[in-house]
C-alpha cells in the first residue's frame, strides 16, 4: 500500500505530497508496533534493493535524496503508532486520532531533521532551516493531520473487525491443539 501511495503524488519543490502516509496509519493502527515496523521497513528495502516503489525511483543511491529521512520516519512513525495503540485495551477514535498525530510528529521529526542535513551537507545546497521548514513541513503538515484523522476514522471501523477475526483464528487453533492432544 505504501508504494502505490507513492505513486499518487503531487509535486511540490523538493518534498511532494503523496498518499504513502495513508499506509503508514494502517499499518502503526491495524498491524501493530512490530508488524507496522516491519511492513515499512520491507518497503524500505524492496526500495533500495531497486524496485522502482519510492516516488523518484529506488536503488541503494536513494539513500541521498533529500526525502529519504521521511521514509526512515514512515517506519519509526508506524512503530509508535502501534506501541500506544497496543497499550490501550480497546482504543477508540480519540485514540487513533492521538496515535496517528504522535507518529505524525514522529515522521516530519526524522524526515525534516534528514531533509536539512541532506541539502547542507551532502548535496551541498546551502540552506536554512525557515526554507527547510517550509518546503518540508509547512508546504504538507496540515493535508496529513487531515489524513491522519480521515485514517483514524477508517482503523477505528477496521480494528474490531481484524480483533474478531484474530480471536477466533486463536479460538480455532486452540480447538485444533486440544484435539489432537488427546489420546484415543
Amino acid at each position: 500500500m505504501t508504494a502505490i501511495g507513492a505513486f499518487i503524488k503531487i509535486p511540490l519543490p523538493i518534498v511532494p505530497f503523496t498518499l504513502q502516509i495513508i499506509a503508514v496509519y494502517l499499518a502503526g493502527s491495524l498491524l501493530g508496533s512490530k508488524r507496522g515496523l516491519q511492513s515499512q521497513m520491507i518497503y524500505v528495502l524492496v526500495g533500495l534493493a531497486g524496485l522502482p516503489v519510492f516516488t523518484q525511483g529506488g536503488g541503494f543511491m536513494y539513500v541521498l535524496q533529500p526525502t529519504f529521512g521521511y521514509l526512515i520516519g514512515f517506519a519509526a512513525g508506524a512503530y509508535t503508532i502501534g506501541f500506544i495503540i497496543e497499550r490501550i485495551e480497546k482504543p477508540t477514535r480519540k485514540h487513533f486520532i492521538v496515535a496517528n498525530l504522535i507518529g505524525t510528529a514522529v515522521i516530519y521529526a526524522i524526515g525534516v531533521t534528514y531533509l536539512y542535513l541532506a541539502l547542507n551537507f551532502w548535496l551541498d545546497v546551502p540552506t536554512n532551516l525557515s526554507h527547510v521548514l517550509a518546503a518540508g513541513f509547512f508546504s504538507t503538515v496540515g493535508i496529513d493531520i487531515a489524513l491522519a484523522i480521515f485514517s483514524s476514522l477508517l482503523a477505528t471501523r477496521i480494528y474490531p473487525l481484524l480483533k474478531t477475526i484474530h480471536s477466533t483464528k486463536r479460538g480455532v487453533q486452540n480447538e485444533l491443539a486440544n484435539t489432537s492432544s488427546r489420546s484415543y
